[in-house]
């Protein structure tokens, strides 16, 4: 065998590359895509007759709440769920305890995710009133997805409210700024509406119009600063209305959840379980948000995996806590859409992984393409399996979707040439290492 013969070849199976799908190896040496075609010799194979080789699935929304709430989640355990779920990358929230909002603290990060991550990650700084003067220089650490801001108060302490302060997170730095949108001073005004023990009183406390005067205000203010925003999950279609109408400067997210639940059916069902911010609302709002993502809108799919024990969401409501797990289900959800015709493979792979690269300037991810990392994410189409809570690996232990039959099964997870996950066998090493940004070389 030559000296430059690929380490890996993923033999037979439908490779989806920029040009579409073909029938072909995919060849990875020194954990980069050596090319796309035939390659007989290879020190090692894995055989993909049957199945569907696609690009890395990044989840750019996940909380795995290390430090401070390790009792919920930590970096290894929310990372394991990850590439069981077939993530080969994740971007991972400030929202802890301490928040992530200096350097020492994203640096902090960055170490304990080293070598015990099992999929490659970055890391978001947290806007404060305080720190926006540095934020500048804090979005260009290698390894950080950029700046997020919360306009509303969620899960921690991290909040911008006012129009000022956000005005003046806004004038200091250049990447793109994720927002959490829904406004505080609405909110705060509204709290009466909700009832004790009925969890279906949350999307009514956080109504439509506090997220879509969140969204408004940070629109008019990213245009006047001339900065890039990417709005989270998005959960009316009049934002997304509204959305359409400033794609020059915004872009924005959806997640599984709102297009899979809907608050007639999930409240009753499963209560407190299904609470998340901004909240689970009707089917309505859930047809309304396919309407635009067959549009075009939204640009990229998170999870905004946020767990918490049982006991914690076991809580009567508004004690309960807001958030649920969801990266492991990101992709097994979505490919049960695409089976039941809501979407395209294609455009799953444009909200997963070329989306997310054109959206946050992801270097070297994203695509199948020679000289490309070698991130895959290999599925059966075919394959049905039923979400159980001892395959969830996430430490909160539950998933609002157990007992769902789902079509499309994740076979593997492969991280730079590495089979962090295969057929439910997690590896016996972590390699996950920091993403890189265009904006942060």
């Amino acid at each position: 065998m030559s000296a430059d013969a690929p380490e890996l070849v993923l033999s037979g199976g439908t490779v989806h590359t920029p040009g579409g799908a073909v029938q072909a190896d995919v060849a990875v040496r020194e954990g980069r895509i050596l090319g796309i075609g035939s390659y007989p010799d290879a020190a090692r194979r894995i055989d993909c007759t049957g199945l569907d080789v696609l690009p890395g699935v990044i989840d750019s929304q996940v909380h795995f709440r290390e430090p401070g709430l390790e009792h919920k989640e930590d970096l290894e355990t929310g990372s394991r769920a990850a590439v069981m779920g077939g993530i080969t990358a994740v971007f991972e929230m400030p929202n802890t305890s301490p928040n992530t909002d200096t350097a020492d603290r994203v640096h902090d990060k960055l170490a304990r995710a080293h070598h015990r991550m099992h999929c490659d990650h970055a890391f978001y700084v947290g806007a404060t009133a305080d720190n926006a003067v540095e934020l500048a220089e804090l979005e260009r650490i290698p390894g950080t997805a950029g700046v997020k801001i919360f306009m509303g108060a969620s899960t921690g302490s991290l909040l911008v409210a006012e129009d000022e302060q956000l005005a003046r997170v806004l004038a200091h730095g250049r990447r793109r700024v994720a927002i959490h949108a829904e406004d505080e001073a609405r909110m705060n005004a509204r709290k009466d509406l909700r009832i004790e023990g009925d969890p279906s009183s949350h999307p009514v406390w956080r109504d439509d119009e506090s997220a879509m005067l969140a969204t408004r205000r940070i629109l008019r203010l990213a245009r006047a600063a001339r900065r890039p925003i990417h709005i989270l999950h998005v959960t009316t279609p009049a934002e997304l209305e509204v959305i359409a109408q400033h794609r020059d400067i915004a872009t924005c997210e959806v997640t599984p959840q709102h297009l899979t639940l809907a608050a007639e059916e999930a409240y009753p069902a499963i209560g407190t379980f299904a609470q998340m911010n901004p909240p689970i609302r009707s089917a309505a709002h859930r047809e309304g948000l396919w309407h635009w993502l067959r549009q075009g809108m939204p640009d990229v799919l998170g999870s905004d995996h946020a767990p918490h024990t049982r006991e914690e969401k076991a809580k009567t409501y508004p004690a309960s806590p807001s958030g649920m797990p969801g990266v492991q289900t990101l992709l097994p959800l979505m490919l049960d859409h695409v089976a039941k015709g809501r979407l395209t493979l294609e455009r799953l792979i444009d909200m997963t992984s070329s989306g997310v690269q054109r959206v946050f300037g992801l270097v070297g991810k994203g695509r199948i393409a020679t000289g490309y990392d070698a991130d895959f994410t290999v599925i059966d189409r075919k394959g049905r399996f039923t979400v159980t809570e001892d395959w969830v690996e996430s430490r909160c232990g539950w998933s609002p979707f157990t007992g769902m039959e789902l079509e499309g099964r994740v076979v593997g997870t492969i991280v730079r040439g590495h089979a962090a996950m295969w057929e439910g066998q997690l590896a016996n090493r972590a390699v996950g290492e920091p993403l890189r940004f265009a904006g942060a070389l």
